[in-house]
């Protein structure tokens, strides 16, 4: 039987009928690609580990997606997470997870390639492959099996996944992508049937990690004592892969449109990557410097062929930190020339309370008034300067007074419990610090202005997770019992009804920092977990923490030793595998810089020598 078979599309097309959004699954969508599948075809299957909605926000996908199907010998097909009524169907009825276009058996295609944006995924993608029909471990697959890949964000500490995956791809994947399709299809051409000879073909293109070409070995006190290569040609890290001038990148102009509403619904313009900030939590300004941008020009062009061919009503300019752009006066006025009269919603995400102004607030409300939400992340100046946030309480009081003034009536302010060196003083300064937006922002507006107006603030506190190659990496996370008492205690000190409060679950946030930190030997509690029944742990609705801790205990393993506990600097960690640019001692100097309550400048305003200039580009180069 041929591998491009569609012998389960009755049936798959029959469960619609049988779960709450069949338009999940349907596909044919606008814009959507389908090619004719052949022998000499090769065949990629994009795997988003979460629902339709979700999956569909993602520009990696869109890109990547759109970017393999230009090529004339490759056919990529999406492939999403089933929600569980759809997943309950598909397995009473046999059929195994398949490809969105064509209703193929994922496991038919040449490589099945995750992205990884979110640890607490990772459960998803275990079942996804059960779900498969695949091996699970690489050491099992054959001469028969895909490749199974995986790059995002996550794939720079995912030694969790090691052994479930045969390759990852570290850093911007638009070049070296198509590389390992040319690689791949020299070597299926050749006859060989090795698959360790492909993965050491593509060792050379850089930016690709092959957990099985290295050895761990553990201390007593289940620290690391070594992680080396186990041939020659196999580096001792993998330096990233990046593309330093960003008008020369793939950028998809005819976008797919769903059939139903997703997460964000909307064009998703990237304006650059990188970010000149140094938050010292924030893991994306560190893995994605340096920061380059494209040019006005070419984003314009991009926006107009987006609009012409979507007919979306909302455009996002999109990027870590967006008020950062260069040019963004001179963006915002040329996207306005080619959206107000069709009346297409401009908005800005990202945005930073010390450089946002009335002019810039008025412009992009032309159409219709956007959410502002703003992140101060800490309640008081002693601990933003330990995080580097570089924000003024006096910034958020003007621009939330600037807000209002615009006729704003709702402000979001997002914030972390448990960073480091936080004590009740500073949770306290969150709830003192969300009143003066109300009572310095709102009610120093003259009554005749307010025009009996009322006003809301919602504050929004994450809990702190300490992440791979920030100056945070060494810190132990907070207890539950501490993050909730902490939240708790914020709940009690706000005490206006102006002030809605929320807060994320403590259980994920653990499960968070310990994948996110964790070593290879977390494989075998994926797989207890997965058996369990773990799945879309990032939805509250299904995440089940007792089944987790049931899995670590199985395997006896203490999630604690990877999320509570403080880290040597001399230690060597799961993720040194990985080379970001940016070397471990410049790290090392954050963080005790983070304790000394000292603040390091923006890329543009001094080079702190992060390493990133070794790139050879983007603003380093300014």
């Amino acid at each position: 039987m041929s591998r491009f078979t569609d012998e389960y599309k009755i049936k798959y097309e029959g469960c619609l009928k049988r779960v709450q959004k069949p338009a999940r699954y349907i596909g044919n969508e606008f814009g959507s690609v389908h090619k004719k599948w052949s022998d000499d075809m090769l065949t990629f299957a994009f795997c988003f580990p979460d629902v339709y909605e979700v999956g569909m926000s993602h520009l990696g996908m869109k890109i990547l997606y759109h970017m393999l199907n230009e090529r004339e010998d490759t056919v990529c097909e999406r492939v999403f997470a089933p929600w569980d009524d759809m997943e309950q169907e598909m397995r009473k009825e046999g059929i195994p997870l398949l490809s969105m276009e064509s209703y193929v058996p994922v496991k038919n295609f040449d490589f099945i390639g995750f992205t990884l944006q979110y640890e607490m995924s990772y459960s998803n993608i275990v079942n996804m492959l059960d779900l498969a029909g695949v091996p699970l471990r690489t050491a099992e697959r054959t001469a028969g099996d895909p490749f199974v890949c995986c790059g995002g964000p996550c794939a720079y500490h995912a030694e969790p996944l090691s052994d479930f995956v045969d390759f990852f791809i570290l850093g911007e994947g638009e070049e070296v992508n198509s590389e390992i399709m040319d690689v791949y299809k020299e070597w299926k051409n050749s006859g060989s049937t090795d698959r360790d000879d492909f993965l050491m073909s593509i060792i050379p293109l850089g930016g690709v990690y092959v957990p099985k070409f290295y050895d761990v070995e553990y201390n007593d006190d289940n620290t690391i004592s070594r992680f080396e290569p186990n041939r020659e040609g196999v580096p001792k890290q993998v330096r990233k892969r990046i593309i330093l001038n960003m008008d020369n990148t793939y950028v998809p102009k005819k976008l797919i449109v769903p059939f139903m509403e997703t997460v964000h619904d909307r064009i998703m313009l990237e304006l650059f990557r990188g970010c000149i900030r140094g938050c010292r939590f924030c893991q994306a300004g560190y893995i994605y410097r340096p920061v380059r941008e494209r040019s006005v020009d070419k984003l314009v062009e991009t926006a107009g062929e987006c609009i012409k061919n979507t007919g979306y009503e909302e455009m996002s300019m999109s990027s870590l930190s967006t008020s950062d752009y260069t040019d963004l006066d001179e963006l915002t006025n040329k996207l306005l020339d080619i959206t107000v009269d069709k009346r297409i919603n401009l908005s800005l995400p990202s945005l930073r309370v010390d450089n946002f102004s009335m002019e810039l607030m008025k412009k992009v409300q032309k159409v219709k008034k956007s959410g502002l939400t703003f992140a101060p992340e800490a309640g008081t100046q002693r601990l933003r300067d330990v995080i580097n946030k570089n924000v003024l309480e006096s910034d958020l009081i003007r621009t939330s007074n600037i807000a209002f003034r615009g006729g704003y009536n709702r402000i979001k302010l997002y914030f972390m419990l448990g960073l480091p060196t936080e004590t009740y003083e500073d949770v306290l300064g969150i709830a003192e610090l969300g009143k003066k937006v109300i009572d310095e922002g709102f009610f120093s507006i003259p009554v005749e202005e307010r025009k009996g107006r009322s006003v809301s603030v919602t504050i929004s506190t994450s809990f702190f997770v300490p992440k791979p190659f920030t100056p945070f990496q060494w810190e132990p996370q907070n207890k539950i019992s501490e993050m909730e008492e902490k939240a708790k205690y914020l709940k009690e000190h706000i005490g206006s009804k102006k002030i809605v409060y929320n807060w994320h679950n403590s259980d994920i946030s653990l499960l968070e920092a310990v994948f996110a930190k964790g070593d290879r030997r977390l494989g075998e509690v994926l797989i207890t977990a997965q058996k369990l029944g773990c799945k879309f742990d990032g939805w509250s609705d299904f995440f089940d923490f007792d089944k987790w801790m049931e899995a670590f205990r199985i395997n006896g393993i203490d999630p604690e030793f990877y999320a509570l506990r403080r880290i040597g600097y001399d230690e060597i960690l799961p993720w040194d595998y990985a080379d970001i640019g940016v070397p471990k001692s410049f790290l090392i100097k954050e963080h005790k810089r983070a304790y000394e309550e000292k603040t390091t400048p923006t890329c543009r305003e001094k080079c702190s020598g992060c390493g990133a200039a070794s790139f050879g580009g983007g603003v380093c180069f300014e």
